[in-house]
């Protein structure tokens, strides 16, 4: 993407550093989002990858729910994708979680998911903000890596919820 000039930036700067800087971002990105000072444009990258790791542990859970209900997982994944509940992350991971394909390609590991959720998480405890949702995600990807998954797609955090039990 940065080759074809389509990268969105999300940047925190000083006004004046962003201004000159601009010409050089401009080359490699479509669109640059200023968020403020240095270390808006993190914090900002913190929280949506936090809510990626929540969409997608929430989907894997509606899958497992679906298939107990006895639908098919691919329609599951087929009609989220069509649906209010559709954004990328849920339509990307549902249809891998479906199909079972958590080897290959590996777009994403949970490693590195819970490595960001993580990082997110210690933002929210440092602002004194609780983090409910993002804590049970994180939990879902850090199960997902003792049980030995951490290289493979973080699709495959479906195979916690499967497992899950009241």
């Amino acid at each position: 993407m940065a080759a074809a000039g389509e990268l969105t930036l999300l940047v925190g700067a000083h006004p004046d550093h962003l201004a000159a800087a601009e010409p050089v971002l401009s080359a490699f990105s479509r669109r640059i989002i200023h968020f403020g000072a240095p270390g808006s444009g993190t914090a900002y990258k913190l929280l949506v990858n936090m809510l990626g790791a929540v969409q997608i542990a929430s989907a894997a859970e509606a899958l497992a729910l679906g298939e107990k209900a006895g639908l098919d997982p691919k329609l599951i994944a087929e009609a989220l994708g069509g649906g209010q509940a559709a954004s990328p992350q849920v339509i990307r991971n549902t249809l891998r979680m479906a199909e079972g394909n958590h080897e290959h390609p590996v777009d994403f590991t949970p490693r590195l998911r819970l490595k960001d959720i993580e990082y997110a998480l210690s933002l929210a405890r440092k602002l004194g903000i609780g983090t409910p949702f993002g804590e049970v995600a994180a939990d879902s990807f850090r199960e997902l890596c003792v049980a030995g998954r951490s290289a493979v797609n973080e699709s495959a955090v479906v195979e916690i919820a499967r497992l899950r039990r009241q």
